[in-house]
């Protein structure tokens, strides 16, 4: 049996009769050259680590620290979709999509991040900068959604279908949790932006101060300590 999460093996000894089946397929599929084996660890390095990161952020009792590790690894996770993205298409060796077991239940980390989010879980976005359509949503079910999306090509991987792990993270990106991430990683930078600056949003005044209340604005930095961002002469630099 492997981790719900992160497809590693489990201390339970028992396994799972579909992961059985998965890894017996893997004798008959199409050889892959070292360096698309390379790449391809590299991405389930990058996917496990967002995957833990996250479970470890839902766990976090400060908000303004989550928000500022969530843009972390948000950004982190759009890279591996970048670098995947800007491959040549991947070709899976089955017609059908192999089963590596039921989807990881993940429900619990969705209900402890929006409790860590608060007011602040609900945003919208634009999902279509080319077809313009504002769609209003909640950052625990989104980060949540992104993690299902890119576990699911993780346990095709600890299968050894490497093949089947790159064209479901290359399609999925381009699909669906490219876009969903983005628009996550928009929302926590927005926060982090009216911390650091101040500045004026179209905001909601009520949305602002919520915002301010979950990273404890009152004269406390996120980011750098407050001797780090001022002078002695008292000017804050750009």
């Amino acid at each position: 049996m492997t981790d719900n999460l992160t497809g590693n093996p489990a201390t339970d000894p028992s396994v799972d009769l579909s992961v059985e089946m998965s890894v017996a397929m893997t004798q008959a599929l199409t050889p892959v050259d070292a360096e698309t084996e390379d790449f391809a660890q590299q991405i389930a390095d990058q996917v496990e680590s967002f995957l833990v990161a996250l479970q470890a952020i839902s766990r976090e009792e400060e908000g303004g620290r989550a928000i500022s590790l969530l843009l972390l690894e948000l950004s982190q996770i759009l890279l591996a979709g970048a670098r995947l993205g800007a491959q040549a298409d991947f070709t899976p060796d089955q017609e059908y999509q192999p089963d590596v077991g039921p989807d990881p239940d993940l429900d619990a980390m969705r209900l402890r991040l929006a409790r860590i989010l608060g007011p602040v879980d609900t945003y919208t976005f634009n999902f279509d900068p080319y077809d313009p359509e504002l769609v209003t949503s909640q950052l625990s079910d989104d980060l949540t959604a992104v993690a299902n999306e890119v576990a699911n090509g993780l346990r095709h991987y600890r299968a050894g279908n490497v093949n089947e792990a790159l064209w479901w993270w290359q399609f999925s990106y381009v699909s669906s949790w490219g876009n969903i991430a983005s628009a996550s990683l928009r929302a926590c930078q927005s926060i982090v932006a009216h911390d650091r600056l101040d500045a004026d949003f179209d905001a909601d005044s009520d949305q602002v101060a919520v915002a301010e209340e979950i990273l404890g604005i009152e004269g406390v930095d996120i980011l750098l300590p407050e001797a780090e961002m001022t002078h002695e002469d008292g000017v804050t630099p750009r």
